[in-house]
């Protein structure tokens, strides 16, 4: 965020990296307006915080953004399995707007922890597949993440990539196997969070 500056564009919608700074400083530091964010009769008092907050000085805000949790935040005591897919995919957000983005090389922990996240977050996204869908490493290893019907859909890619894709990115290196429709139904879902 710090590189590209508080208007450069993002994955997120019409949101710039200034709206997406305020979305992580809300959800870690505005208790009363983060239920907003998955909760949609809340949302309107969400969007006015998170507009108060995309208000601060840009190196303030993006202070509050690396400082993490303030001790008091729930947040704080998970902060890795919370925060690590938030941070991650919005990271990403940020690198994958432009068209020239390229995947990372990530270390190999990293992806693990990544894989655990993308298979558990593979069940809520794709829980309205029509088909089955597995998630499979560049290794081999897969897991099924939603069983419905005959016909499966492989998504093939480093735990990253499936991870982003799970989260609703289209900005990803995947690969597919299945029929051509099965694929598309699995494409077209809404992997919103």
């Amino acid at each position: 965020m710090r590189t590209v500056g508080p208007d450069a564009p993002t994955l997120c919608g019409d949101w710039t990296t200034r709206d997406l700074a305020a979305h992580l400083v809300l959800r870690e530091r505005r208790l009363d307006a983060s239920p907003g964010i998955m909760v949609p009769a809340l949302a309107g008092h969400t969007e006015r915080v998170q507009r108060g907050i995309a208000r601060k000085e840009w190196d303030a805000l993006l202070e509050d953004v690396r400082s993490g949790p303030p001790v008091w935040s729930p947040f704080r005591l998970v902060d890795e399995q919370v925060n690590l897919s938030e941070m991650f995919v919005h990271h990403e957000d940020v690198r994958r707007a432009g068209s020239d983005w390229k995947v990372r090389t990530l270390p190999g922990g990293m992806q693990d922890k990544l894989w655990r996240i993308a298979t558990g977050i593979g069940r809520r996204s794709y829980r309205k597949s029509p088909v089955g869908v597995v998630l499979e490493r560049p290794d081999g290893t897969r897991t099924t993440v939603r069983k419905a019907g005959p016909a499966t859909v492989t998504l093939r890619g480093e735990p990253a990539e499936l991870l982003m894709h799970a989260f609703g990115r289209d900005e990803v290196r995947v690969e597919f196997d299945g029929t051509a429709e099965d694929v598309a139904a699995v494409t077209s879902l809404d992997r919103s969070m």
